[in-house]
């Protein structure tokens, strides 16, 4: 079913960062094999460091959405690239599918602003669709689309370019049913069990192919695309674990940057534990937020009375006595659970968790299970798209020091006393890259010697990449400048007037917001 454009506020502060159990909602529909996703027609690539081939293509907002935006015109292409650039004469490629949206009417063109909306595993293509229908629907400023040119591209192992897929739909259902604190030795070992089996899967399947879906790999192919949009220096504008690959993008190719946008700010320098445990503070204190806001308002918060207490006794019920979906499913902790990470990607989605609970209580699991699907990507029929397929590849990929069970053990009962909601489940979702078979192949940290001012932006309320980040990736990359949103949820730029104007203005004419700015929630 097409997407709303006003969906685009709440999908795209859904697009998150690291590993674990944050993952994004926006991806293409799951097509049923390694093929490109519906909606897509595959284009003839060229090679890098030649011009894209760009054919129109109105059937893919048509697909998404049900129409194109007025003015604008969508065009695709692809860029064959080496599937490892350690080796480019192998002769082995991944396509790498790309949608160029441009206004009609575009005047004193700059060049292209190339998005990636993060995950990882998250359609670059299907973002820039929803961002081309304007800010009055969420997407972008028309003092950007009128002098970029919008151009999404799925990275490799993404939506239509060559998508990885080795999780079967039951193994994705009962992963996400799965109590998210399996505090029995027996559940626990249960669950690393079924992550074993999915880790096993994916390397009969993909094997040695497994290390070529990482972060560099993909930095590299981003290179390629900047080359086959006709553009001398990339402009660039990365959400969440876009902020990732744009900050190794700005490390491997210094010289070639010209300006990036990161939002929502994964710090390279933090090892897969300590990225997991600041997610699970961010959560905790995003929750925190969430109930201060309920007893505030209780007009629009039937759980106002004790938020926290309200979902704690859900979890707690859903373990001994579910409540049945009208499909069949049971609510079990874990798709509550999921449904309450899925809310506080925005805060416009606190009043739907709070009603979600409520409804619970009275024997409606609708609301939860809805929240939980929504973040899942999982459809009507109960197949999912290749979104987390992907994520788990590029971030076991990335990942060279996962824990052992032991140790996730011991972290499960450490972060559960710290972060009562999230901090067990937190560890408890390393597990699959403990499992991940074959070679890792870890993003660089470092410095960006060479290139321009970065700005990095940071939200003080965002759960997923907390603002903690936002100066320790600026700090790295020795060039970053914060830009501060005083406001709850993930990601922030088109949020506000004044996060729009700074980034804006950086953008179009590379104006670096002031030292130390920062913007009212409203």
């Amino acid at each position: 079913m097409p997407r709303h454009p006003r969906l685009v506020v709440a999908l795209l502060a859904a697009l998150i960062a690291t590993a674990g159990c944050t993952l994004p909602v926006i991806a293409p529909d799951e097509s049923g094999s390694d093929s490109a996703a519906p909606g897509a027609v595959p284009r003839s690539p060229s090679v890098p460091g030649t011009v894209a081939n760009w054919q129109s293509c109105p059937e893919v907002p048509e697909q998404l959405v049900g129409r194109g935006a007025s003015g604008m015109r969508y065009d695709c292409a692809a860029v064959a690239v080496p599937r490892d650039w350690a080796a480019p004469k192998s002769g082995e490629t991944y396509d790498i599918q790309m949608i160029r949206i441009r206004a009609e009417d575009q005047k004193n063109r700059i060049g292209s602003l190339v998005l990636n909306p993060g995950g990882p595993g998250a359609s670059g293509i299907d973002t820039s669709v929803y961002l081309s229908f304007g800010q009055q629907l969420g997407g972008l400023p028309t003092e950007i689309t009128d002098r970029f040119d919008i151009v999404g591209f799925d990275p490799r192992g993404v939506g239509r370019s060559s998508p990885v897929k080795c999780i079967d739909s039951k193994d994705q259902d009962e992963s996400f049913a799965f109590e998210p604190d399996p505090v029995d030795q027996a559940a626990f070992d249960e669950i690393a069990a079924l992550n074993k089996k999915i880790a096993e899967g994916c390397g009969r399947k993909y094997g040695d192919q497994l290390a070529y879906f990482s972060t560099e790999q993909a930095a590299k192919d981003m290179d390629a695309v900047r080359s086959a949009v006709g553009d001398d220096k990339l402009t660039y504008l990365g959400y969440s674990y876009g902020t990732l690959l744009g900050a190794t993008y700005a490390q491997l190719f210094p010289q070639k940057v010209r300006g990036l946008v990161l939002d929502g700010a994964v710090d390279p320098e933090q090892g897969y534990i300590a990225g997991s445990e600041s997610q699970a503070k961010g959560f905790e204190r995003a929750f925190t937020n969430f109930t201060t806001w309920c007893r505030a308002t209780a007009a629009e918060c039937p759980i106002s009375a004790d938020p926290r207490g309200a979902v704690t006794d859900a979890l707690a019920k859903a373990k001994a006595s579910p409540v049945k979906g009208a499909d069949g499913r049971d609510a079990t902790s874990g798709w509550i659970f999921v449904a309450v990470i899925s809310s506080l990607y925005t805060e416009s989605g606190w009043k739907s968790l709070a009603k979600a609970i409520d409804d619970l209580q009275a024997g409606n699991a609708k609301g939860v299970l809805d929240l939980a699907d929504q973040y899942a990507d999982r459809k009507r029929d109960g197949s999912y798209s290749n979104l987390f397929d992907a994520n788990l590849t590029v971030n076991c990929a990335d990942t060279d020091d996962a824990p052992s069970l032991a140790t996730i053990r011991q972290l499960q009962t450490q972060w559960r006393a710290k972060y009562p909601l999230f901090g067990a489940a937190l560890a408890i979702g390393m597990m699959p890259c403990t499992f991940w078979p074959g070679k890792r192949d870890p993003y660089p940290v470092g410095a960006a010697t060479g290139a321009p001012p970065i700005v990095v932006v940071g939200t003080t309320g965002d759960p997923a990449t907390p603002y903690e980040n936002t100066a320790q990736l600026a700090g790295m990359l020795g060039t970053g400048r914060v830009l501060t949103w005083e406001g709850e949820g993930h990601t922030a730029y088109p949020s506000t007037s004044c996060i729009t104007s700074a980034v804006d203005r950086y953008l179009i004419d590379l104006t670096v917001p002031a030292e130390g700015q920062r913007c009212p929630a409203r």
